[in-house]
């Protein structure tokens, strides 16, 4: 019974051992990738959707009552300053015009009897001051008919794109209606929407005597071909968003851009000195973004990090880590805090340098 009793324990003491043996077997073939931050200059791109609008985007409207008796052009035409574009049926004014016509020839012909006659003293000069006056609102009257049957064409205000129409031909109008709207493309306003943290950034970026410079980002996802400049600032923040709007001014050569389209604006920004990590050595809890630190002692503790911008598979540190200090750069979801772990540590550049972004 003795023998059977020290028996057991030895094949226990064996089997915890080879159990033991196999724990650390299997520990051992876990070896982690760890890494470090990478500190170095860096340019830093961000992005805010945008508007962007013609330079100048006016609404035609007739400016007299009337039949629209015809139209020159056709949408989406490209107009020059001064061209015609719509009439309005002018029968109206015209006879007034010939009226007030009439009425000055009358008033001069009473002009020209009435001084005759008072060079003769035959009239006071009071006449012929009377007779000057009528002659002068006659003339007066006759300009304002001009410009009533000038109203009765429309010309574009300035060099541009003609939208659709408003009316059509034979329509009757009335003052005020609208007939279409002219864009001058030549160049374009893109507006987009700044977080004050942010403005703070550009304004100490930015010389008195320099200009911020921005590239746009089509809807297709491509890049325009020109680059723009921030000329305006707005006056004040919008209390409930805690942004501020910035203008951008592009040229348009090719006409490739229209009034009321959307994209991107792109800023880049230098960073000296910045402390850069890969994106996938992070992991987030409740909205707070975590790396896992390895010690001294090849144990593994999580500590939230601060986020100062994101580049493309990349975040750029804020605070939450120092320069030299390991972390865990894969198998984030296998450890949990204060596990030992085996490791192979990977140079930094190394780890960027395999990675799909630009860091000089």
């Amino acid at each position: 019974m003795r023998k059977f009793i020290l028996l057991l324990g030895l094949c226990a003491t064996v089997g915890s051992t080879s159990c033991s043996h196999h724990h650390e077997e299997k520990e051992a073939q876990t070896k982690f990738l760890v890494t470090s931050p990478l500190i170095k200059d860096t340019l830093v791109t961000k992005e805010y959707v945008c508007q962007i609008k013609a330079i100048s985007h006016i609404e035609l409207r007739a400016l007299e009552r009337g039949y629209l008796e015809k139209i020159y052009v056709d949408e989406g035409q490209h107009l020059k300053k001064g061209q015609l574009m719509f009439k309005v049926m002018p029968m109206l004014y015209q006879a007034e015009l010939q009226k007030q016509k009439a009425e000055v020839e009358f008033a001069e012909i009473e002009y020209k009897n009435t001084k005759q006659l008072a060079d003769n003293n035959v009239v006071s000069a009071n006449e012929l001051a009377l007779a000057k006056a009528k002659l002068d609102k006659a003339r007066a009257e006759m300009q304002l008919a001009q410009v009533h049957l000038g109203f009765t064409e429309i010309r574009a205000p300035f060099n541009g794109i003609m939208d659709h129409f408003q009316v059509r031909l034979g329509s009757l109008v009335s003052e005020g209606d609208l007939l279409t709207t002219l864009s001058d493309n030549s160049k374009m306003w893109v507006y987009f929407n700044v977080p004050e943290a942010e403005y703070l950034d550009y304004k100490s970026l930015i010389k008195d005597d320099s200009l911020l410079r921005v590239s746009l980002v089509m809807a297709n996802n491509k890049m325009f071909d020109y680059k723009g400049v921030v000329e305006t600032i707005e006056a004040d923040f919008n209390n409930e968003t805690g942004n501020i709007a910035f203008r951008a001014t592009f040229p348009n050569p090719k006409g490739l851009l229209r009034h009321g389209e959307t994209g991107n604006i792109q800023v880049v920004t230098p960073l000296s000195g910045a402390m850069i990590i890969p994106q996938k050595a992070t992991f987030e809890i409740l909205e707070k973004r975590y790396v896992f630190v390895v010690d001294k002692d090849n144990k593994v503790h999580s500590r939230e990090i601060n986020i100062a911008a994101e580049m493309p598979d990349l975040y750029v540190i804020k605070n939450g880590l120092n320069n030299g200090e390991k972390i865990l750069l894969e198998g984030l979801r296998k450890v949990r805090d204060n596990d030992k772990i085996v490791f192979e540590y990977e140079d930094p550049k190394k780890v960027i340098s395999h990675l799909n972004v630009y860091t000089e």
